[in-house]
């Protein structure tokens, strides 16, 4: 199939949609900024066993991705491992990729996929301060604490009678990482402070280092440290310092990249090691408690929109450290819903912390341990990064949100130009069988320089937009609906001319379906009609129909859609298993229990499959037949898609069990959670790798299990599982149509509900057969009591 030119955008146009959209993408992520604010009142809290994670051994320096203990300030990032006589960190930037646009497919018209074309997330360096004479063995009370309300890592431990103390932050304000160690009782600080490359770079007298990769991104970092009552100077490429009765290191680095396509994703004009030092000298002129104060007033900000409680725990489960509850928890089998709670709090502390500022969060998050990361920690759009923030807006962090935002704004013009140049390659099996095309996709992984890996993935631009729109639902922002409507539109193109018209056998009825594509990750490669792109597409079309109205352009455009949509095919069930249909087949085409929900986008996250009266009975009962074969035991990210499946269907104790199936220990690389909470994936017997996606979907499902909300309508308790229904109380959750709601419980009842408007007009709140409707301008609020009546 030849390429028509006249369907090629020419490269002025190009290069004028990537200043178009560049103007509506953040700022780089590294660079120069004002100084921050300074509070002047501690905005410290006193200390909650709630919102506090504590283990009673640090992590060993050979398991860092299953034992450190994350920081993060959006953009720059860190594992720490708290060793009493080594404190390590390894430093993250969200930018240091390396890889390109990717643009030369391979035979099959697919994408390479490897750390040389399309890239890999890699780490910034390594931060290592030695105490020689605080060695784990010769120290008595070890304990490591991670405050999820405060954004502290702290430890402490007695030597020889002195209690030392350190703490480790992630400053937003100030752009840097700190390292505050101090002490009571007479005792002091001797050692020294070494910052490396991971890539063969070296540190030089300025305690900085700074180098490129092939790909022509550059980065840098730098670290000082001073101290009280003791001698810090420079030796060589580490600082030295003795006798000290505290110290404090700072640390910080990044990349010259920048979210725009016309100049290459880089910004000439930044020097990121000069940067570096820069951010690092301006931090430690100030003490650390003005830094620690700015820095928990920041995160405070954000952490402090949401809370959650579902029950009380035991005195004897409080008493655990961190580890041994989540094993007494899976050992047990008694529910411990404080845990349970702070699992979900621990997924709002990865959001603050990985996803302010810069990139969006990838498969790996923030975090890292090593150069190599499976997938090469990109942006899978198949499901792991809308997982990824599925959470958001349900727990209070929409502005966290933004991160995937700017970086679909930014990917545009290169997705574009992509899609126009190589989609319709005749090599590729996706390809478009109209000979049209028009719009952008995606492949199934993406990288920061607008490239593509692994194979073409036609739905996945719906796939995106439906996240993009939910948040407008949640937060009725009129400036993100404007930000979005290109991508919108641009996706609605894409599909206007890839559908093609089909008979629907034994009718006369013509109807438009998806041209051949693959049902992720399984079946055959090349169906037509597939469940996931037919939902995905009616509601793109349903999203750009509704935003053309509300922005009042294109009204003639979003009419065309309009009628296409009307004549998109929707899954039936199949008369021979009884499921939703996911190949426009009655035959079951793939694994009977596959990680994938592929053909259930519909039930969730998309809500055209509800039970509650407005589908067709036989469509819900297929689709809760197909989510009972797929089953309960999976890995992380695909559990907590099963629970909120469950929790749309509201079954509460299916939900509940595989809430519960992702908090079991991790062992031997088995599924489930690790030492310090990150989820892990097992990819072969005896390995599992870290992905993150689950410690978002989790708490999204256990969210979704409290409150259900599509605009005009918000049910309270809809799946509320026997552990929590005693008592128990939300706070700041989002529900869409723009509203937040404050609510609480007992008895497995609401007692009171709370609803704000933050620009939502109308809303029914139900609560089993009762409903009120509730009308508020935006601001304002209304309490509700005697739900049930």
């Amino acid at each position: 199939m030849e390429l028509d030119p006249s369907d090629l955008l020419p490269r002025r146009d190009l290069l004028a949609l990537a200043a178009a959209t560049g103007a509506l993408t953040a700022l780089p992520a590294f660079t120069a900024s004002a100084a921050p604010r300074r509070p002047l009142d501690s905005p410290a809290i006193s200390s909650s066993s709630r919102n506090e994670l504590w283990w009673q051994a640090p992590a060993d320096d050979h398991s860092m991705i299953e034992q450190g203990l994350p920081v993060g300030n959006g953009r720059l990032g860190a594992l720490a491992g708290n060793d009493p006589g080594r404190e390590r960190l390894l430093l993250t930037d969200a930018t240091m990729w390396t890889g390109g646009l990717n643009d030369t497919l391979d035979a099959d018209g697919q994408f390479p996929y490897g750390r040389g074309d399309f890239g890999s997330f890699t780490l910034l360096g390594r931060l290592s301060v030695d105490l020689p004479d605080h060695d784990l063995s010769a120290v008595s009370g070890y304990r490591r604490t991670l405050d999820l309300a405060q954004g502290l890592v702290t430890t402490s431990y007695v030597r020889s009678g002195v209690t030392y103390r350190r703490t480790i932050f992630a400053s937003r304000p100030d752009d840097v990482i700190v390292l505050h160690f101090t002490q009571s009782g007479g005792g002091r600080y001797t050692g020294t402070v070494t910052l490396d490359g991971t890539h063969g770079e070296t540190t030089s007298e300025r305690l900085s280092f700074g180098a490129a990769f092939p790909n022509g991104l550059t980065y840098g970092a730098a670290v000082t440290a001073h101290g009280t009552g003791g001698h810090v100077t420079v030796s060589g490429s580490h600082i030295a310092f003795s006798g000290c009765r505290d110290l404090t290191v700072v640390v910080s680095g990044g990349t010259d990249y920048a979210p725009d396509a016309a100049k290459g994703y880089r910004d000439p004009n930044l020097d990121p090691e000069r940067l570096a030092r820069a951010k690092v000298r301006d931090a430690a002129a100030h003490p650390a408690d003005t830094l620690l104060r700015t820095h928990v007033a920041d995160h405070r900000a954000l952490f402090g929109q949401f809370d959650i409680s579902l029950g009380t725990s035991s005195a004897g489960q409080r008493s655990l450290d961190t580890w041994e509850r989540l094993k007494a928890r899976a050992r047990d089998g008694e529910a411990d819903p404080e845990l349970e709670a702070a699992y979900v709090q621990f997924g709002r502390y990865l959001m603050i912390s990985g996803s302010r500022g810069s990139l969006p969060l990838n498969l790996q998050g923030l975090w890292l341990d090593g150069n190599d990361p499976d997938w090469m920690g990109d942006y899978h759009t198949d499901i792991n990064i809308q997982m990824n923030y599925w959470m958001a807006d349900r727990a209070g962090l929409s502005t966290c949100f933004d991160a995937l935002t700017d970086y679909c704004l930014a990917q545009l013009p290169s997705w574009t130009e992509l899609t126009r140049t190589h989609f319709n390659d005749p090599r590729n099996r996706y390809r478009n069988s109209t000979g049209r095309i028009a719009g952008w996709t995606v492949a199934i992984s993406t990288n920061p320089y607008g490239g593509g890996g692994w194979w073409w993935h036609p739905a996945g631009n719906a796939w995106l937009c439906a996240g993009l729109w939910e948040h407008y639902e949640y937060t009725q922002s009129h400036t993100h609906l404007e930000r979005i409507y290109p991508l919108l539109k641009g996706a609605c193109e894409f599909w206007e001319a890839r559908l093609l018209t089909t008979t629907l056998p034994g009718t006369s009825k013509e109807v438009l379906v998806a041209d051949s594509d693959w049902s992720p990750e399984h079946g055959p490669l090349d169906a037509k009609g597939i469940t996931y792109a037919q939902e995905l597409v009616w509601a793109l079309f349903g999203s750009y129909c509704t935003a053309s109205a509300r922005l009042k352009r294109d009204t003639g455009y979003a009419a065309t859609i309009a009628a296409l949509r009307k004549r998109l095919y929707l899954p039936r069930v199949s008369p021979k298993t009884g499921w939703l249909e996911e190949w426009m087949s009655p035959d079951n085409l793939g694994e009977t229990t596959h990680r994938h929900l592929s053909p259930l986008v519909g039930l969730f996250p998309g809500d055209r499959i509800r039970p509650d009266g407005s589908t067709p009975q036989d469509v819900v009962e297929g689709a809760t037949a197909l989510l009972t074969a797929r089953g309960t035991e999976s890995f992380g990210w695909a559990n907590a898609w099963r629970g909120l499946c469950w929790a749309r269907l509201k079954n509460a104790e299916n939900a509940y069990r595989l809430v519960v199936n992702n908090l079991r220990p991790s062992s031997g690389g088995s599924n489930g959670t690790a030492f310090n909470l990150f989820d892990i994936y097992q990819v072969e017997q005896g390995r599992g790798i870290f992905q993150i996606d689950a410690n978002f979907g989790t708490p999204a499902a256990v969210i979704e299990m409290l409150v259900y909300s599509r605009p005009g309508h918000l049910e309270l308790l809809p799946a509320l599982p026997d552990a929590w229904s005693a008592a128990g109380s939300l706070s700041g959750a989002g529900v869409r149509g723009g509203f937040v709601v404050d609510l609480r419980w007992k008895d497995g009842k609401p007692t009171e509900a709370r609803i704000r408007s933050v620009g939502g007009r109308t809303t029914t709140v139900a609560f089993g057969s009762a409903s009120r409707t509730v009308t508020l301008r935006p601001g304002t609020s209304v309490t509700l009591k005697d739900l049930d009546r």
